[in-house]
């Protein structure tokens, strides 16, 4: 097998295009065709379904797919085993979500560049089911998601549970709210708050629906420090980490509220597929470095 028809194959898969995959290899469109057609032949099968787009692999196609990624993982884990320096080398495909990106974006991260200054780490931000599908599709080689309280990440993956992240309501200063609300008092009120997808916002619709109250949404918005901005406003109730709210610009225009009834939180995790190989190291260090981080700002 030539590995780099193997690898003209993945990464098709991965970006979903010969257009995205000629981009990523440096090759000409025709020249990853011709890899995948290569390979196809030697399989003795269609890899991929080329009427769908994006495109698909077929069911062999996954196949090959799941088994073509582990063997570029075993053949980069050898020429790290082999070098003559000892280094770690390759890339290391992180995934983190939003939540956690201040806290991973630094001091874990800066940790990993310095002790493996070879290894390429190409950061990919997004919402935790789809980083969660991602690593499963050997698309990400580990990330940090955030899930509901009492779920848990897929049995096949290796999983750091880094404990529970609190967040807080908050509201414009002016509202003449109470600063201990119920439940049914804060679903009153509309809200700005992330968009679907985002751990706390399901853990908060969650507890709403088991509660038979409405959730109303006023606002979507990716950008904490936007969202805060309309809180101060008296758009509706926001919902915060306490460092965000620690941070922010408007905090002196905005009033934690405590709900007696309801303290939402969500557990912070770091997956990957097992066996990690030459990536070990990095996870764990980019694990323990986000651990401290994260005790860090609860505690401050």
């Amino acid at each position: 097998m030539n590995t780099h028809d193997l690898v003209a194959f993945v990464a098709v898969v991965e970006t979903g295009s010969i257009v995205a995959a000629s981009a990523r290899l440096n090759l000409t469109q025709p020249g990853v065709t011709r890899r995948i057609q290569n390979l196809e032949e030697m399989l003795g099968a269609q890899l991929l379904d080329r009427l769908s787009k994006p495109l698909k692999p077929t069911a062999a196609g996954h196949e090959a797919y799941e088994q073509g990624r582990r063997l570029l993982r075993m053949l980069e884990d050898l020429k790290s085993g082999v070098a003559n320096d000892g280094m770690v080398r390759g890339e290391f495909r992180l995934g983190l979500t939003p939540f956690l990106s201040e806290a991973g974006l630094t001091a874990p991260l800066d940790a990993v560049r310095a002790e493996f200054p070879a290894l390429a780490v190409r950061v990919v931000s997004g919402w935790s089911p789809n980083q969660l599908e991602r690593v499963c599709r050997n698309e990400l080689d580990a990330a940090a998601i955030c899930l509901p309280d009492g779920a848990v990440p897929p049995a096949d993956l290796a999983a750091d549970d880094l404990g529970a992240q609190p967040v807080v309501f908050v509201v414009a200063r002016e509202m003449k709210i109470p600063r201990t609300v119920d439940l049914e008092r804060l679903s009153q009120l509309s809200w700005v708050i992330n968009q679907d997808g985002c751990g706390f916002r399901d853990t908060l619709k969650r507890k709403f629906d088991a509660s038979h109250l409405p959730f109303n949404i006023a606002v979507e918005a990716l950008d904490s420090e936007l969202r805060l901005s309309l809180v101060s406003r008296g758009l509706g109730v926001g919902l915060v980490t306490p460092i965000a709210l620690k941070r922010s610009a408007f905090r002196d225009r905005l009033k934690p509220v405590a709900a007696r009834d309801f303290k939402p939180a969500v557990r912070a995790w770091v997956v990957h597929r097992a066996p990690a190989g030459r990536l070990e190291r990095p996870i764990k260090l980019f694990r323990d470095g986000l651990v401290r981080e994260l005790e860090a700002l609860i505690g401050g």
